[in-house]
């Protein structure tokens, strides 16, 4: 190995580390790549930056392999001038090689199946990933993410508390929508023939596919349960490649299950959940699983072929088209299996093209949505996406994982395609034959009218989900909801629309909350529009309430909807009555 004298000390950990982590695989497609260039239009980063080579597989797989060639291969001691070997010295290549194993690839393995001598790309960018982890280098996303796994129990940070609220109320709207005690979410429930793992964004900002997934299960009449703790099939070691990590978490699933005595565990819709939890944990954790996992996907197929459940696909008409999750698909294998069920469950499904193991990643994978620093390169490589979905003339985006629901999303917004994304679990909900058990005629009471009619409310904050739940809670309720989602947007829409309130969180890219606060409180055409924080950094809150003009209300993340409302509904009531005394003041 080459003198450590003029390296640093973290360049020297990254090199010594690199050892430890070569297996065959790795190895094998370390040194067979012949730059052949087969990859290079494989990939969507080069398809929507053709004038880039930095974006090319081979190219961004070089800058991990030189320092392979200089230390662990005996071609970079010998020639090292004709292998490019070469050595890192410096934090600032520290730097700029995360740049490229984050910030240029999403792992989606698409370069990988391209390949006509078998080089596993992903794979070995997902090493790199780890290494620089192991030294504390990354994006500041995934070190907040993989924190709040590591201590929390899940990538989200869901309080054990907020969760099980939210399976007790989802539970009780079952049973209150189909008047039957046994249309119940059970949690805990020793011996069930069925454990039902799921996203923490479930719990966060999507509930309905917890009832959704309830619901199915109780018109199987499946023996199921849902675990109070270690719930998350999720597992942020696959982005960060941090195997213990990954091994830690999917242990903790795996030791649930044997707990509770499941005979099998069921993960719910998620590409890189699925992948982790059925086909890397066990490896990571160093273990064998006794019991058998799979996909819901394939679970909710099999009711309706065993004829368990009953659909009807005219239930479902609008045009619908599916997206293949790269971890379930090109990982996993799993193509056919989405489909036969789509045609079960809808009555006009259009393909997109290319698909299966060539379909284009939706540019949320690899961990990509925690890395808002690399948002504008994300959507800019979103192109290729957003014109495969345009093609198929689907008015609605189906998929099979919750970070595609994100992916998706977020570059349907941006590219303004106007498509909704859902999940098979809602399709399938949907297209239920399913006739109440014991039916109870009762008067029919009118719907209130909104509470939040009339006005107009700006919700700001860089988080796709968070920013999509608050709009439909207010939405829900009579608002008018603009959204903004980095500071300098805050500033723009606050100036246009003159909303009645806004939301704000703390940390956003450009103008931080902070900034947008100070800026309104100093602007005579805005100073008076009320700001809500709510922010997921409670130690920031010192940072705003300094200053000269306090924020008219405070929030920490996770918020539930009722707390929401109750505190909106009463900052609008008070700043109501502040402006009449004002106005009356003036007369």
């Amino acid at each position: 190995m080459s003198s450590t004298n003029t390296r640093s000390y973290k360049a020297q950990k990254v090199i010594e580390r690199m050892g430890k982590k070569l297996n065959r695989q790795i190895v094998g497609s370390l040194v067979a790549c012949v730059h052949c260039g087969m990859c290079t239009n494989a990939c969507h980063y080069v398809l929507a930056n053709p004038d880039d080579p930095t974006y090319a597989p081979a190219y961004k797989a070089d800058q991990i392999r030189k320092f392979f060639k200089k230390h662990y291969d005996w071609t970079g001691r010998v020639l090292p001038w004709w292998v490019k070997a070469k050595s890192l010295y410096t934090d600032q290549e520290l730097e700029d090689l995360k740049d490229t194993v984050f910030g240029k690839c999403t792992n989606c393995r698409r370069c990988s199946i391209n390949c006509p001598m078998g080089v596993d790309y992903a794979t070995f960018n997902r090493m790199a990933r780890g290494l620089l982890v192991s030294v504390g280098v990354m994006p500041e996303g995934v070190a907040v993410v993989s924190k709040d796994q590591w201590e929390i129990g899940n990538q989200m940070g869901v309080l054990r508390e907020d969760y099980v609220d939210t399976l007790e109320w989802l539970s009780e709207e079952l049973q209150g929508e189909w008047e039957d005690p046994a249309a119940t979410i059970p949690i805990d429930k020793v011996d069930a023939d069925v454990v039902y793992s799921i996203n923490p964004r479930e719990v966060k900002y999507d509930p309905r596919t917890i009832s959704d997934a309830a619901l199915i299960f109780y018109a199987a009449g499946e023996n199921w349960t849902m675990p109070s703790e270690c719930w998350d099939m999720t597992n942020f070691g696959l982005f960060s490649g941090d195997d213990d990590l990954g091994g830690a978490v999917a242990v903790r699933l795996y030791e649930k299950v044997k707990e509770l005595n499941g005979k099998k565990l069921v993960i719910s819709e998620c590409g890189h959940g699925y992948r982790s939890t059925r086909c890397e944990g066990p490896n990571w954790g160093k273990t064998d699983v006794s019991f058998p996992m799979e996909s819901s996907v394939i679970t909710m197929l099999r009711y309706i072929k065993e004829g368990r459940i009953k659909v009807d696909k005219s239930k479902n008409t609008t045009p619908v088209t599916f997206h293949d999750s790269c971890n379930n698909a090109r990982s996993c294998g799993l193509y056919e299996e989405p489909r036969e069920l789509l045609n079960l469950v809808c009555s006009d499904f259009r393909e997109m093209y290319p698909n299966r193991s060539e379909n284009y990643c939706c540019t949320g994978g690899g961990g990509a949505m925690s890395m808002s620093e690399y948002t504008p390169r994300r959507l800019k490589s979103a192109k290729i996406k957003a014109d495969q979905l345009k093609a198929t003339g689907a008015e609605i985006v189906v998929t099979s994982c919750h970070n595609c629901v994100d992916g998706l999303s977020d570059l349907i917004r941006h590219y303004k395609l106007g498509m909704p994304v859902t999940q098979l679990v809602n399709l399938v909900a949907n297209a239920l034959v399913l006739e109440k058990k014991v039916m109870v005629p009762v008067e029919e009471i009118p719907e209130p009218a909104a509470d939040l009619s009339g006005y107009r409310i700006l919700v700001a904050d860089d988080e796709p989900d968070f920013v999509t739940f608050v709009s439909t809670v207010l939405e829900d309720n009579g608002a008018t909801v603009i959204r903004a989602y980095d500071g300098d947007s805050a500033i723009t829409m606050a100036r246009k629309e003159k909303p009645h309130m806004m939301t704000l969180d703390i940390t956003m890219p450009g103008k931080s909350g902070i900034e947008v606060f100070e800026f309104l409180k100093k602007d005579p055409e805005l100073q008076r529009i009320p700001v809500f924080i709510i922010t997921g950094k409670p130690e920031l809150r010192k940072l705003i309430y300094d200053r000269p003009v306090p924020p008219e209300g405070y929030m920490d993340k996770p918020i539930t909807e009722e707390g929401l409302l109750f505190n909106i509904k009463q900052l609008l009531k008070i700043h109501h009555h502040q402006e009449k005394a004002e106005s009356k003041k003036q007369t």
